[in-house]
């Protein structure tokens, strides 16, 4: 392998061929709204891994060159040959803001599909097999499609279009596929989309926030004219693939990933973890998990030292890993889950949960779960026995994980109603509203409050799990995932109130308002109005057209009672 127990050559990158994909820079402008760029990492035997080609070639700092470099190979002594799928997720190094295209998608997306500016995605085929001619006798090369979208279907599905295509032709094949990008519909969550690709059609849909639902949009007929493969989802993964041997300890997993508890996935595969991590993640849906996660993950990472350290508890994080190393840098992490690759797997085989000891050695155990949690919940025996009789009777793992997806879909609705209503109260009236008076923001969140409204609007309405729900409740107010949920949802409602104000402002008489006011009290009510609007305008704040030509009538109304001199300074120009 190219990284040996860790170990790796040092990575330069003053060999990066350069296909010209600069000169106008609107002419990517589509392609970066769903990539970022396509990478070629090989293997060099004096640098290590080394980036050969990047397209468009001004896509990425040095520093995000090199941890691509040492993700894009396995980075364990697995021996993956032949061909290998997998992802990962970086820290972007410059933390560049978001475009436009960005910004607008994020504003219509669910918020677990969101890009964040901080971010990157890699999705690689590698591919290595015997070659005698070469000094290590092993061709290792990777393609990588990066992007800031968590599109884990789409992405794996393209690349292992584009990457064959680069084995077999070179480096045209990687040009044809950006042209080709380059002319991909903009990013519409709501929509169904026709993605061409080298002659033939990707078609998928992005889904919206279910409070800005729209219709969808129809696939295009021209689809019936070329081959074409067809994806529920661009995000969407078989998450009972990942979890069919841990079956009866989902509801476990399922607290762990809510109050945003450290995870470490272990295994020999950086395909097997990856998945194992993005699974993990979804369980959640449609919450956002908002801390960190790193669906593969190695020793050359920048968070390395951060993650590993002893001197503090484990971040809250879900690490996937493949390098043995791990297990001995990790031992204090609470919570593990050890899995072989897909090759070692038997599919009648159920991982057991295994309490964490002191004396535990993760090097030599076996695989399992490995926790000293004690789950405020009972588990759904139901759905358990339903799933493990799936497999007894060979149910297609499509429809298991289409069982599964949905009972923790519920599972996190019955959580997250209770809050989602309680919030509701938290929103001052429309009549406390006023267009003279500042605006008014969110009541506070009160614990005890919430507390006091479970007996009558609780959990138990809509779950039949039994358990001690306040108690996860008090967790989950502990984690990221609660801040995260909360400062975005209090967000929308100041946004709300400030429409509401807005509206207000429109519909005010203004032309009786300025009878008793003095000049720089009038000033001061336009240079307000027009902040206002500046900064729904900055946050894509929703302001209908109707509301925003009245107040431009009242601000003239304004102006029109003003000195002529203050009228030319404060009128539009």
């Amino acid at each position: 392998m190219a990284t040996e127990s860790g170990e790796s050559g040092s990575t330069d990158h003053g060999h990066v061929c350069n296909i010209n994909a600069n000169g106008n820079p609107l002419k990517w402008k589509k392609l970066k709204s769903w990539i970022q760029c396509i990478c070629i990492v090989t293997f060099d035997l004096e640098l290590g891994q080394a980036i050969e080609v990047i397209f468009p070639n001004d896509a990425l700092s040095e520093e995000d060159q090199t941890n691509i470099c040492y993700l894009a190979f396995p980075d364990s002594n697995s021996g993956c040959m032949g061909d290998t799928q997998f992802h990962f997720r970086i820290r972007q190094t410059s933390g560049a803001e978001l475009s436009e295209e960005h910004v607008a998608y994020n504003n219509k997306c669910p918020p677990y599909l969101q890009v964040h500016r901080a971010y990157f995605y890699g999705y690689v085929f590698f591919r290595q097999v015997k070659d005698h001619s070469l000094p290590r006798g092993y061709f290792q090369k990777s393609v990588i499609i990066i992007s800031r979208l968590p599109f884990i279907n789409l992405f794996t599905e393209l690349c292992g279009i584009i990457a064959p295509e680069f084995f077999n032709h070179g480096l045209e094949s990687i040009t044809a596929a950006c042209h080709d990008i380059d002319r991909w519909p903009s990013l519409s969550p709501g929509h169904s989309v026709v993605l061409p690709i080298f002659g033939s059609l990707i078609q998928t849909q992005i889904p919206v926030d279910s409070n800005k639902s729209q219709p969808s949009i129809g696939i295009s007929s021209v689809a019936s004219c070329l081959s074409s493969t067809l994806l529920a989802t661009v995000h969407e993964i078989n998450i009972f693939n990942s979890f069919s041997h841990i079956v009866s300890h989902i509801h476990l997993l399922w607290e762990l990933v809510l109050i945003g508890e450290p995870i470490i996935v272990m295994s020999s595969s950086p395909a097997v973890c990856s998945q194992m991590v993005q699974a993990l993640v979804s369980m959640i849906v449609p919450l956002k998990y908002h801390a960190d996660f790193r669906p593969y993950f190695t020793i050359h990472d920048n968070e390395f030292k951060e993650y590993t350290s002893r001197a503090q508890a484990p971040p809250s994080v879900i690490l996937g890993v493949t390098n043995p190393f791990f297990a001995k840098t990790l031992q204090h992490w609470p919570h593990v889950i050890k899995i072989p690759d897909s090759a070692n797997l038997d599919n009648s085989q159920t991982f057991k949960l295994k309490k964490r000891g002191s004396g535990l050695k993760l090097l030599d155990s076996k695989p399992g779960v490995y926790t000293q949690y004690q789950p405020h919940l009972q588990k759904d025996k139901a759905i358990v026995k339903k799933l493990l009789k799936g497999i007894t009777t060979n149910r297609p793992n499509e429809v298991q994980s289409a069982l599964l997806k949905r009972h923790l879909l519920e599972l996190t609705q019955s959580f997250m109603i209770p809050l989602e209503r309680y919030m509701g109260t938290l929103m001052p009236l429309q009549k406390n509203v006023s267009p003279f008076k500042a605006t008014p923001v969110p009541y506070p969140f009160n614990p005890d409050d919430f507390f006091a409204s479970l007996e009558s609007s609780g959990p138990q309405l809509t779950s039949r799990i039994k358990g001690d729900w306040e108690g996860l409740y008090r967790k989950f107010f502990r984690s990221l995932n609660f801040s995260g949920w909360y400062n975005a949802k209090y967000k929308k409602m100041a946004e709300k109130l400030e429409v509401l104000q807005l509206k207000a402002l429109s519909d005010a008489d203004f032309k009786k308002w300025v009878l008793d006011k003095q000049e720089v009290e009038r000033v001061d009510m336009i240079l307000r109005i027009r902040h206002k609007i500046e900064l729904c305008e900055s946050q894509a704040v929703t302001l209908n057209d109707f509301t925003r030509d009245q107040l431009k009538v009242k601000i003239n109304d304004i102006i029109a009672s003003l000195p002529d001199d203050l009228k030319i300074v404060l009128s539009p120009r």
